[in-house]
């Protein structure tokens, strides 16, 4: 939970997220807030141009904004070329998270052989297992169960009602929110005489340090090898993550993206909502997927691909849908008229 601000003059503010102060560097600022709903003491952003106009009526004390806006308004302002960015930082500062009281409270149920440290706090009706580690400072929130083996790096926050399945590793500061499953079963199955016969899944799931994985992700442990998530990963909520994929570090993908197993995503890769990409392909560094595409074959040259149909009218989407049926006899009728071409100048 973060922590009220007792406000901080601006320019101490540009100091510390090292970006140019325009205007009185004496102003406080105790909490940031949107252009339309700031009040005195806030500070806003403007990062789209299209909302240029909402500077002239703001009432934020004041403003973060690009190069290109510094003189649209005479607010005292923090001018960066990433005013998102600056945002981020600034309101780390204002609004820093408040730390959890050390230690495990009493109906929490922690294994003999588990490890947990002095400074870690350890929430209502937690359950840690066998021979598992809890690192300084972790916070580990209501509800949550973690299996056997498990690790879980300093710093790092379980919000309530996560699950660790056995041998799951999270590094540190990582953090994953409430419902998030780590480790679960892949969808492994041999299909024999008409029947589905389930593939023992052996491997673990690893994540890395400064990731964050969202509400209701599920990220399923490797059928033999391990499932890794590396560093810096950003995952939304409600993605699946299938057995043995690898997220390279610094992707970000967001909701309900499914990945089937064995695919290896690339680092710095930023993946829209909804995409689905299939199993057994690997995707090139430094792509990025649109919202809804389908991904079935590999990616080895990096770029924007985009695979989605944006929704028509339906009366203009069934006219797409009649071409398309027609553009098989289309083509042949195509070849037809190039083989007679062919005879007729022979």
């Amino acid at each position: 939970m973060a922590q009220d601000s007792t406000g901080i003059p601006l320019r101490q503010l540009a100091e510390r997220c090292g970006v140019e102060l325009a205007g009185d560097g004496d102003v406080v600022i105790d909490r940031v807030a949107s252009l339309d709903s700031a009040e005195s003491g806030g500070i806003a952003f403007l990062s789209n141009p299209k909302y240029r106009h909402r500077l002239a009526d703001t009432r934020a004390s004041a403003v973060i904004v690009a190069p290109a806006d510094a003189e649209a308004t005479t607010l005292p302002r923090l001018v960066t070329t990433n005013p998102y960015a600056t945002y981020a930082h600034v309101a780390a500062i204002l609004h820093p998270v408040r730390a959890a009281a050390p230690g495990v409270h009493p109906t929490g149920v922690i294994a003999p052989s588990a490890r947990v440290a002095s400074s870690a706090s350890i929430g209502p009706h937690v359950t840690i297992g066998e021979r598992s580690t809890i690192g300084e400072r972790a916070q580990i929130g209501a509800g949550v169960a973690i299996g056997d083996d498990c690790t879980v790096g300093e710093d790092c926050i379980l919000r309530p009602r996560v699950v660790l399945y056995a041998q799951s590793s999270v590094g540190p500061r990582t953090i994953i929110h409430s419902g998030a499953v780590i480790g679960a079963d892949g969808f492994g199955m041999a299909e024999h005489q008409g029947q589905w016969v389930k593939v023992p899944q052996l491997g673990r799931t690893i994540i890395g340090a400064d990731v964050e994985v969202g509400a209701n992700t599920t990220i399923d442990r490797g059928a033999i090898g391990d499932t890794v998530i590396e560093d810096d990963v950003k995952l939304d909520n409600q993605i699946q993550i299938g057995h043995n994929c690898r997220i390279g570090a610094h992707t970000a993908i967001a909701g309900c993206v499914g990945i089937a197993g064995s695919t290896t995503v690339g680092r710095n890769c930023k993946i829209g909502g909804a995409a689905m990409i299939a199993g057994h392909i690997e995707i090139a560094d430094g792509t990025v997927i649109a919202a809804a595409s389908g991904v079935g074959s590999s990616i080895t040259s990096p770029g924007v691909y985009t695979g989605a149909i944006p929704a028509q009218p339906q009366r203009d989407w069934m006219r797409m849908i009649g071409a398309l049926f027609r553009l098989r006899s289309l083509a042949e009728r195509v070849r037809a008229l190039e083989r007679w071409k062919q005879e007729k100048e022979s």
